[in-house]
């Protein structure tokens, strides 16, 4: 996911931490030390997790004082969500231009979205625009991504629909959904690649079935239309549900109820039941069912 899916899934501002952490095997050593169900007084858990976390941070720390830059990385993490230390956007700088400037893709990408926020640093476009690609170069999806919103809007570089597209496509050939989505978008309008229907429908269709609410939304909105892809009202009432019963996308309800407005009462119970079932796939069974159509 990029960082605007993360946050918006986790509640954080940065990606999770790129480690296995310490605390968790610190906390049940220690339950198991003093055992369960034997002590007149129980230990007093969070206590122990508390403790644990703080073992955490400095063994961190220390490793990342030391250069480990994957350590780097993850304290600024850690600073930027402010788990187990007080949030501190300048101190999370501070970790990610170490991490950075040893070649660290996700640390490059982090701190180029922080200039291009202005989060611990001054905005400055021209600085996210240098380590968004630095990242986006050693093929990282979200960098890649976000680059391509930034040539898409503008900002930090001359608009640029052709070099948006080119970025968005290499993270949507990694099964970056936010990036499918993007795709599906400027196939149907023909913004940086010639218009194409069933294009812009093949790039909704993978955003969608990897969970992607307005991809799913959209490609309700081209069932219902018959826009790249035969009409079929079933397939079109079920992804409108899809994207009606996801927080934030309570508008596809009304789609769905113009669908509805056409279908019979067995089409509806079909689509119903469609939705029911349906569970999001994985980039990798999507690719091998791309590739076994290919052939």
């Amino acid at each position: 996911m990029g960082l605007s899916s993360v946050a918006a899934s986790t509640g954080e501002r940065y990606p999770p931490l790129r480690m296995r952490t310490l605390g968790q095997s610190l906390l049940v050593a220690m339950l198991l030390a003093v055992g369960t169900g034997t002590l007149a007084c129980q230990p007093d858990v969070e206590a122990l997790r508390a403790e644990a976390e703080q073992g955490d941070v400095e063994a961190l720390r220390a490793k990342a004082e030391q250069g480990d830059v994957e350590a780097q990385y993850n304290l600024g993490v850690m600073y930027g969500n402010g788990r187990g230390v007080p949030q501190d956007d300048a101190e999370a700088i501070k970790w990610y231009r170490l991490a950075a400037e040893q070649g660290y893709a996700d640390a490059q990408f982090n701190l180029g979205f922080s200039y291009a926020k202005g989060e611990g640093v001054p905005q400055d476009y021209a600085e996210g625009i240098k380590w968004h690609r630095m990242a986006s170069e050693q093929g990282l999806a979200e960098a890649q991504h976000s680059l391509g919103n930034m040539y898409g809007y503008g900002r930090g570089v001359p608009q640029d629909d052709a070099e948006a597209v080119k970025w968005w496509r290499l993270a949507a050939e990694q099964g970056y959904a936010d990036a499918q989505f993007n795709l599906g978008v400027r196939y149907h309008s023909g913004q940086g690649v010639p218009q194409d229907y069933a294009e812009s429908v093949k790039w909704y269709r993978l955003a969608a079935e990897q969970g992607n609410a307005g991809a799913q939304g959209i490609l309700g909105l081209r069932y219902h239309s018959g826009e790249g892809v035969p009409q079929d009202y079933v397939q079109a009432h079920m992804w409108a549900n899809l994207a009606a019963s996801k927080s934030g996308y309570g508008y596809f309800a009304s789609t769905r109820k113009r669908i509805a407005d056409q279908m019979t009462p067995d089409q509806i119970a079909k689509a119903q039941r469609l939705a029911r079932e349906w569970k999001p796939k994985t980039w990798d069974e999507l690719k091998q069912g791309l590739e076994t159509e290919s052939r």
